[in-house]
């Protein structure tokens, strides 16, 4: 048992999908996929039997049913053996909760996801590209209408996390049909239909195992009813983009707790089983110093996992936040990630010189919590929208 599992209450949480033994392994292949920069093929099949790519699918539909709540905890848990393993898993996770959301709130548009899920299909992001900030906002990528709700796609996509096996992606393109009035386009593409290939250009410092390589649009057509929103060129505020944002962003902080309790784990460890030569032979865990960053990470991860706990209770409770829901799911998003940071750093310095070696964790854990303010949106645009959201917002 870690001190993970203290946080969650047996009163509220289901039957795992996700137990003990599968976790062992999924953590024992771990390093391999890292050092191979590999994608977790293994890891997913076993995802797959267990259940986990329908976790968020509603009991009816064929799924686990879990809610939000239940899932941050569980992926935390997944995130703290395998962290790419989880990130990875998480950019399909958001489609289905996303789906799932809009349903539970009665718009059954996305339901054909929730099904595709049920049945064991892959759902990936195509979000990012090269030298755009405006994440939903606006495209690089064309978006060419051809008539009946049909939409041709033309551009690069770049950190599509699942390159190799994903059955779906969700993008999104720039329709300039009328210049005046340019719209976003979002929509799915299947993996089936031709026009689209990856180019294998991920070798990154941190979280490899998710093989997040660029995908080329080359005039792939998505289908009209896989097309699933269009909206005018600009900040979105619809259903659909709220969707995202409440599925996708507690997702991503999840696996940043995840990893500041294993590297929080690990470094206990450490402290009790070094020996000091000064202390006479007794452990590390009797140093004033080492008690005190113990102490400050502990500190440091309640934090986060508080605040996320929380607002992943009121996306399920629909708490009304007015305009400040997205900076409360921004700052928790915000908060977790430079948590564990702060975590992992301490980690090492109680774990010692060991932690720089390549064969211990801890040092995977340091390379795969430097993503975390990476993700979009990043750190610099969370800030920002969290401040507007106070500091513009209407206060009636």
């Amino acid at each position: 048992m870690t001190l993970l599992d203290e946080y969650t209450p047996r009163a509220l949480a289901p039957v795992p999908l996700l137990d003990a033994a599968l976790l062992a392994r999924i953590g024992e292949r771990a390093a391999h996929y890292d050092q191979h920069n590999s994608f977790f093929h293994e890891d997913l099949a076993e995802l797959r039997q267990a259940g986990y790519l329908k976790a968020l699918v509603p009991e009816v539909l064929g799924g686990a049913g879990l809610t939000l709540q239940h899932y941050v905890r569980e992926h935390s848990q997944l995130a703290a053996r395998a962290p790419a393993t989880a990130l990875a898993i998480n950019m399909h996770q958001y489609w289905v909760g996303t789906a799932a959301r809009l349903w539970a709130d009665g718009d059954p548009s996305l339901q054909w996801i929730l099904r595709e899920a049920a049945a064991g299909k892959v759902f990936a992001a195509g979000h990012g590209e090269p030298g755009s900030d405006a994440g939903l906002a606006d495209s690089t990528v064309k978006a060419i209408p051809l008539g009946g709700g049909r939409y041709r796609f033309e551009g690069r996509k770049v950190l599509t996390s699942l390159s190799p096996v994903w059955d779906w992606l969700g993008i999104h393109g720039r329709d300039d049909t009328d210049p005046a009035n340019p719209q976003v386009v979002h929509a799915f593409i299947a993996r089936s239909s031709p026009g689209h290939r990856s180019v294998e250009t991920w070798d990154a410092l941190g979280l490899r195992a998710t093989r997040s390589d660029d995908t080329l649009l080359e005039g792939v057509v998505a289908e009209a009813d896989q097309v699933a929103l269009v909206q005018p060129v600009g900040p979105p505020d619809t259903p659909f983009t709220n969707a995202i944002l409440a599925a996708a962003i507690p997702g991503i902080a999840a696996v940043y707790l995840g990893i500041a309790q294993r590297a929080f784990d690990l470094a206990v460890a450490s402290a009790r089983q070094r020996t000091s030569l000064v202390l006479g032979g007794k452990t590390f865990a009797h140093k004033p110093l080492t008690q005190h960053a113990v102490a400050q990470a502990a500190i440091t991860l309640d934090s986060a996992r508080a605040l996320l706990y929380q607002v992943a209770a009121d996306l399920d409770g629909r708490v009304d936040h007015g305009p400040l829901w997205a900076a409360k799911v921004l700052a928790a998003k915000q908060h977790t990630v430079e948590a564990a940071q702060t975590v992992v750093n301490l980690a090492l310095e109680i774990a010692g010189a060991a932690s720089l070696s390549r064969r211990n964790e801890l040092e995977r854990l340091y390379r795969d919590v430097r993503a975390g303010g990476f993700h979009p949106p990043n750190a610099h645009t969370s800030y920002e929208v969290i401040g507007q959201s106070y500091l513009l917002a209407d206060p009636a």
